[in-house]
């Protein structure tokens, strides 16, 4: 009975370290995670291969701006986007697949898959003095949250400060958007930051390098 005991004792506690295990991986495999963005587009024009080359030019507008658009200052972010010639967006993109392609004499439709190269886009960003927080890949001292607010806004952010204060986490806010609030936090306590929110009832996902919170 005795050596039963033991082995159930056993297996919980190397379940428990599993399990610690597994959260820790996934918290570096969200930190190291690409900027990859999916349009699906439709285009028509006097040939296939012209309707081709604006579905891609078109995909990669979406894709910059809807992967760019929460490390960025979106006023100063999209109108550069839409004005920029293709040509000058083309090196911000480091990888791109194309799947279910559907051609006619005429017409174009594919799902595009891109990566963004975030060294480059930071860099164009900064030229195009678009104000920004991307993490470049040259320093991990910081990560970027969303944090999204209920109705109750001003109530969510006292509570999340709380939390942030009593486990002596500085918040650095970088962008405020109706109830998103766009944040930086430090990279070495993000398992701390992340027991610490969901133990005081807020929820946390990682999406890209972003943490996204919520209640």
């Amino acid at each position: 009975m005795l050596q039963i005991k033991l082995f159930m004792f056993n297996m919980c506690n190397m379940k428990r370290f599993l399990g610690f295990l597994l959260s820790w991986f996934f918290v570096g495999v969200a930190g190291a995670a690409e900027l990859v963005g999916v349009a699906h587009v439709n285009m028509t024009s006097d040939t296939s291969q012209t309707a081709k080359t604006m579905a891609i030019n078109d995909a990669r507008r979406q894709i910059l701006i809807d992967k760019l658009s929460p490390y960025a200052m979106s006023d100063q972010l999209v109108p550069v986007i839409r004005a920029a010639k293709s040509a000058d967006l083309v090196n911000l993109i480091s990888a791109t697949s194309i799947d279910n392609e559907k051609i006619s004499n005429t017409a174009y439709s594919a799902k595009i898959t891109m990566t963004i190269d975030k060294v480059a886009a930071r860099a164009w960003m900064i030229e195009n003095e678009i104000q920004n927080w991307l993490n470049d890949g040259t320093s991990v001292d910081m990560f970027v949250a969303q944090i999204n607010l209920s109705d109750d806004a001003i109530a969510d952010w006292a509570d999340l400060n709380k939390i942030m204060r009593n486990e002596r986490i500085d918040i650095t806010t970088k962008y405020i958007n109706g109830k998103s609030v766009t944040v930086e936090l430090p990279s070495a306590s993000r398992a701390l930051i992340t027991i610490a929110l969901r133990n005081g009832g807020w929820r946390t996902a990682a999406a890209d390098d972003m943490m996204r919170i919520w209640k």
